[in-house]
Parts: structure tokens; sequence; C-alpha cells
């Protein structure tokens, strides 16, 4: 592998910004050069000759004026959900039952499974996302083809088996014994191969039983270092099937709790219809409420109350959730998240959007030193950003004059053409791309 020098403007924050103005949250470099070689950061700094005495052999690759920033990061995504992206329905149990549970039923098979595991990542480098924390079916053999995929192409990933043993076709159906099996057959293969992690995975309080949920604390247990993901609060519809189904528990969080799957690494989509108590829970725990504004808006499921559980110093990340989710782009999702919290009247700067893409999330992650960051020692997974791709944008970039408003109009206007390049672990990903 041969070492590379990036050169452009370069981006990285080093703390949360406390709002529009704060210039001490990141690092900005006009003319930068970030050092990768084997996979990592070597060294960011002012792009001059001196370089060459860092990495006499390296080839420069100049990338100015381009923005070169962190790859994005994704904290909910389902990858067997491609073909079901963009499907209509009234709202989120209608759209599982009509659309999801059927497609889903086809990862049985090997062979699609793998197909659809390259496309989906193929999608995530497209749109500059280097890591993602993902939903495979039921079937092993998804997680196997995921996993598969993503190794080969030397990607840090988080993935896992959907377990469900009630409300959901035979054909998605396992058992609380078989769930816990090929879990944990599951973990104990992949988790920590190359740059893998693995999720415990159940898929909300509707599709477990007792049985299984119990079993899934066992799997928590026995592996208190793996990551848990689940669904939660998405839609009141939901929520009053989960107060029928677990009568003698206060609320949905309470599900969860019972069972002890709260927690530093615990991904909670959703988090929408939120009680005062399962917000205290959330954060005496640290576990993440994970927004999903496109999702939330297509299926209609209400709007996500960022300010109320930040007041509550409750861990908060930002995901795509395709395809409940419109887009696989981050900028899109915060683009919508913008939008969200604006009907809220709460505001999110662009500094705060950026953030949370890149080290907001990986802090989500408990990743924030190996990934979201451009320092020294940190995977090389990056983004280089090109405000200028789309004719109105490099219309609209003849009168910006700061960072902060470049940043705001690559999160409203941009897509895919605006990512420029994508590197993962220091190769170049998107330019391979068909």
């Amino acid at each position: 592998m041969t070492a590379r020098i990036l050169r452009g403007r370069v981006l990285t924050f080093v703390s949360e910004p406390s709002g529009a103005d704060d210039h001490e949250s990141y690092r900005y470099i006009e003319d930068g050069a970030v050092v990768i070689d084997q996979g990592k950061i070597v060294s960011v700094g002012e792009y001059n000759d001196g370089l060459k005495l860092v990495a006499p052999k390296a080839d420069v690759i100049d990338h100015r004026p381009n923005l070169i920033m962190p790859g994005f990061i994704d904290t909910h995504i389902h990858y067997p959900q491609m073909q079901v992206i963009g499907s209509y329905a009234k709202d989120l149990l209608e759209w599982l039952n009509t659309y999801t549970f059927v497609e889903e039923q086809r990862f049985a098979d090997t062979g699609h499974a793998a197909r659809v595991a390259s496309l989906f990542c193929d999608e995530l480098v497209r749109y500059g996302t280097t890591t993602a924390a993902v939903y495979c079916s039921v079937h092993p053999q998804s997680v196997d083809a995921f996993f598969t995929e993503a190794k080969k192409r030397d990607m840090r990933m988080i993935a896992g088996k959907v377990m469900m043993d009630r409300n959901a076709p035979e054909g998605l159906l396992d058992t609380p014994q078989r769930g816990y099996d090929e879990s944990k057959a599951l973990l104990e293969k992949w988790d920590g191969v190359g740059r893998l992690h693995y999720a415990i995975t159940p898929r909300f309080a509707l599709t477990s039983t007792h049985e299984q949920m119990e079993m899934t604390q066992d799997l928590v247990r026995e592996f208190p270092d793996a990551y848990v993901q689940t669904h939660v609060n998405e839609s009141l519809g939901e929520i009053d099937f989960v107060k029928e189904l677990f009568p003698n528990l206060p609320d949905y969080i309470g599900v969860y709790e019972h069972y002890g799957l709260l927690g530093p690494k615990t991904l909670l989509g959703h988090c929408i219809h939120m009680t005062d108590r399962e917000i205290a829970a959330l954060s005496e725990t640290g576990s993440v409420a994970v927004f999903c504004p496109t999702s939330n808006l297509f299926i209609g499921s209400g709007l996500f109350d960022r300010e109320r559980l930040m007041a509550s110093n409750v861990r908060i990340a930002v995901a795509t959730d395709v395809g409940g989710g419109t887009s696989y782009s981050m900028l899109r999702t915060l683009d919508e998240g913008y939008k969200v919290l604006q009907l809220r009247g709460q505001r999110m700067s662009p500094l705060e959007s950026f953030f949370m893409m890149t080290l907001g999330n990986a802090r989500a992650l408990s990743l924030e030193h190996t990934i979201g960051t451009l320092e020294p020692g940190a995977d090389a997974d990056i983004v280089v950003l090109d405000a200028r791709a789309l004719p109105h944008m490099a219309l609209k970039m003849e009168q910006v004059e700061h960072l902060a408003e470049e940043l705001f109009l690559l999160q409203t206007c941009g897509d895919d053409r605006v990512i420029a390049e994508t590197y993962v672990a220091g190769e170049a990903a998107k330019s391979g791309l068909s």
C-alpha cells in the first residue's frame, strides 16, 4: 500500500459545537495535508515541502479547492431494505407488513444476500459513508454476506442478525434458542475480524417474546462489549401494541431496561414519543437515541425532540434508516433533520450537523479515537466534498464567505454528486464504482 498525501482544505472537529460561532470546536486548515499510510492517518497539518520528509515516497493527490473531512458515519440502516425504499404506506406497521417483511424473506437466499450486500456497500461509498450500524435479516447467511463484503473492502462496519420470534411471517421467525445460538455463533465468527463489530439485534419489542428477550439478555451478559441495536417509540400505534404485549412494564424503554439491554453501546432507533421516565433511563444508562429524520417524515411517525433529550444529557446520533429512510446521503439526512427541528422551533447550526455526521456519531459508537476524526493514528476513512459540483451550487459559492455557509450549502443542496472521493482505509473507493 502506497503512502499518500491528500492536499486540500482540511476540516475535522475536536469537540461538540455549542452553536453557529463556536470556532474552537473544529480545526480548519486552508491549504492542508492529510498523510495516510497503511490505512491510517500519519499526520495532519499545513501543506509544505517538509511533508516529503514525513513521507518521502508518498503520492500527492491534489483535491484543492475541495474540502477534506472524516468519512460520514450512519448509525442505523437496514441493508435488506434496499428494494423497499420509496414504498407507499399509511404508517409504520402497514409499511412493515406490506413491504419490509415480504422483502426480507428473500435474504434466505445466499446469492441474493451477497448481491445486495455488494450494492449496499457501493451506495454507502457513493454517498461518502465509511462506517454504518447495519441491520441484516433474520437469516444468518445475510450476516455472513454483509460481513464478507465489508471485510473484502476493509470497511469498519457494525452489523447483526435480526432476532424475532413473533408478529412476523413464518419465513422471518426464529425461536428464542435459535436466535441466541445463531447470534452467538455469528458474534464469535465476525466480531473483531478486520474492522468489523457485531451488534446484538432484537428487531423491536413487538417481534420478540419474553423468552427471546431473556435470551437476548443472556447474550448481552456473555458479551458485554458487543453493541445492541433496536427500535423504540417510533409510532403511536407501535407504542400501544407494546403496552398490550408487556402490560406489567412501565413503558417501551422499560422493556429494554427490564431485560438489561440498555447501556453505552446500545443504539435505539427513533426515540420520538418519549416520556420523562424513559428519557431519564437513557440518560442514566448512557444509551444512544438515534435520530432518523427522513424515515420519521416519510412514514409520518413524528418529530424528534432534540433539545428535550439534550437537556437531560442523553447521547444522540443521527442516521438514514434506509429503507424507511429516503436517502443514503448523510447530507440529505441532516437537511431533513434541520427541517424537523425547525418545525419544533429548535435550531441546529451547520457546524452541529457536520459534527454529528462525523465525530458526534463516532462518539455515539464509542469509536471516536478510531473514526470520525482526522487525527494521527485514526483510520484513514475520509470524504472529499465539492461544494461547486452542481451549477446552482457553484453560483451560490460565488457569494459564500465563511466555512459555515459552505457547510450549510452542502447540507441543503448536496447529494452523491458533491462527493468528489471517498477513501476507505486510505484507498480511493468512489472513483472505482460504476
